[in-house]
């Protein structure tokens, strides 16, 4: 049942929100919930009178007293939780906080503290957000989605749990990354909180962790495979088509091959994209440009080394194919200058090991004979290093310490400003620090990582390395999707987004070493990005017919601002 919608009085051209709960029941209703700032009209009718304590409150001093609870925590887990329950209680307020504590609250809700959070999400669930999909209830998902209480949905974000950042399969547990997804599609883009929604596609999971943990909340099977989860996620996406037909759908945190299947299957069907294949591939791309700028240099004029080929190493991978393709390169010469490796070793052509993705990135045999090799049988990434002469090294494997001291100083004998992205997170599973980056290269190196790290002094002056986050772009290009209408997202609008957020970084945080914008900005990053992608679907007939300034003004508007609106009493109609 509908619990609000949102209304403009003809006379007086106020918005305010028709709500048809009341009582404790509005008061447990986490978007409608105002707390101690339910002002006396509204205090009175809609039920709420006796029920809350004389003092009416402003949003500012409820801010004061939840952020003197929130630093009174004494762990990061305690923040994560503590942050958790205020969402489930009162969403506008969490926003507020999340908004004025980006910097400070964004590690907590998301990476790192996420995936610890992930992994004991049994242990440590208090309320339950979003929907759960598993074999048995998807004959029911017309109903299930009809029971929502929201008056629409516009976002969708979806997970099956079986690759949870780094630390692989949590099964239903994979839950808080569709949530922390969610918020900060609203804190970072703007999109508002009563239009989105998290999923988790329940199948089972084949970690006996979980499997023999009596707390585990999930379906204590092992993973449905094959025919079967095809059907069911057939099933799904039918189901969001026909009671959400204009909703983006974002997949996430899904396995390498399920990943790249269910993207080539759906995204001409239903509005959607990986962010974990798209999203980091254009995050990358962006920093890349960034350093480009900052060296002066050509994407061409570079060699990169791209080691672990699941979906953010594929991802970024293509992207930086295409982008010697747009410099003039042909389909060959882009090849040469990618040498990607994985658990076998450097992708090379006639691989049996090799994936559909995989087979444009796979070097010719041709190009490698005469190298020296520690063994003949494999290319491995000391020998790629050796031989292939990088300037630019990315990492994607969840490997600690991956990129040793002596791997960062071979790459830093073949450019003078070499640039490094060690991209796994949670912080621990990092390839490498930047510190130990720019202890290779006397302070020159051009440093990116998944998860936060300090600024550092070094001789005289501040060296920081950007956190290559996805919320630089997957709220923006959602964002940008939904408010210009497009019937689907496409790698141009990715395109698109990365050059918009590389335009973003400022000559004085160039000169830091920031090849990202600073997360502060990240709402006006993402109202950037949005207009851009809006404009690309325009020039590409996929979406609306505004001209460049309407659509920013369109973003603009669109963006939510956490902020108490007002309330009055409806009485619901079956129509409704």
């Amino acid at each position: 049942m509908k619990t609000f919608v949102l209304k403009i009085d003809p006379l007086t051209g106020e918005d305010y929100y028709e709500v048809y709960v009341r009582g404790r029941q509005l008061l447990n209703n986490a978007h409608l919930n105002k707390a101690s700032a339910f002002t006396k009209e509204e205090r009175l009718s809609l039920g709420l009178d006796g029920m809350l304590r004389p003092g009416i409150a402003t949003l500012e001093s409820q801010l004061d007293r939840t952020y003197e609870a929130f630093l009174r925590k004494p762990d990061d887990m305690e923040r994560y939780i503590y942050l958790s329950g205020l969402l489930d209680r009162n969403e506008v307020l969490f926003y507020r906080l999340l908004q004025d504590h980006l910097d400070e609250m964004v590690p907590i809700i998301y990476t790192p503290t996420v995936g610890q959070a992930c992994m004991q999400l049994s242990h440590i669930q208090r309320r339950f957000r979003g929907i759960y999909i598993t074999p048995e209830n998807i004959a029911n998902i017309d109903q299930i989605f009809h029971g929502l209480s929201q008056p629409q949905v516009n976002l969708i974000v979806v997970t099956d749990g079986e690759r949870i950042l780094g630390l692989g399969d949590l099964g239903s547990d994979g839950m808080g990354i569709p949530v922390g997804k969610v918020s900060l599609y609203v804190a970072a883009g703007g999109v508002h909180p009563g239009v989105t929604l998290p999923i988790t596609l329940d199948v089972g999971t084949n970690n006996p962790r979980l499997l023999e943990d009596p707390l585990y909340l999930g379906i204590r099977k092992p993973r449905l495979r094959g025919a079967e989860y095809e059907e069911l996620v057939e099933k799904f996406v039918l189901g969001v088509k026909r009671n959400f037909p204009g909703a983006l759908l974002q997949w996430e945190d899904f396995a390498k091959q399920t990943a790249f299947k269910n993207l080539d299957r759906y995204r001409e069907r239903i509005l959607s994209f990986n962010d974990d294949i798209q999203g980091t591939g254009s995050t990358a791309l962006a920093a890349l440009m960034t350093a480009m700028r900052i060296k002066q240099s050509r994407f061409q004029d570079e060699r990169y080394v791209i080691v672990g080929m699941g979906q953010a190493g594929t991802g970024i991978a293509l992207n930086i194919l295409a982008m010697l393709k747009e410099e003039g390169l042909s389909a060959e010469d882009a090849r040469q200058r990618i040498f990607a490796v994985d658990m076998q070793g450097l992708l090379l052509e006639g691989d049996p090991l090799l994936e559909g993705p995989q087979e444009p990135l796979a070097q010719r045999r041709a190009w490698v004979d005469g190298w020296k090799l520690d063994d003949p049988s494999r290319i491995g990434l000391e020998d790629v290093i050796r031989n292939a002469h990088p300037t630019v090294l990315i990492g994607v494997t969840a490997q600690p310490g991956l990129f040793s001291e002596a791997i960062l100083a071979e790459t830093a004998k073949h450019s003078a400003r070499p640039i490094v992205l060690a991209l796994s997170n949670p912080t621990h599973k990092c390839e490498c620090t930047p510190e130990a980056v720019w202890k290779a290269t006397d302070g020159k190196g051009l440093v990116a990582t998944g998860s936060p790290f300090e600024p550092m002094d070094w001789k005289g002056h501040t060296l920081q390395a950007s956190q290559c986050n996805n919320m630089y772009i997957f709220p923006g290009v959602g964002l940008g999707a939904l408010v210009c209408k497009a019937t689907r997202v496409t790698d141009g609008m990715f395109l698109a987004a990365s050059k918009a957020i590389s335009e973003f970084v400022t000559p004085e945080q160039e000169a830091m070493g920031l090849l990202l914008p600073e997360m502060k900005d990240i709402r006006k990053v993402s109202a950037s990005v949005a207009k851009a992608v809006g404009i690309e679907a325009r020039n590409a007939g996929l979406g609306r017919l505004l001209d460049d300034d309407q659509i920013g003004a369109v973003v603009t508007r669109a963006q939510w601002v956490p902020a108490y609106p007002a309330y009055r009493p409806g009485t619901l109609r079956y129509e409704d």
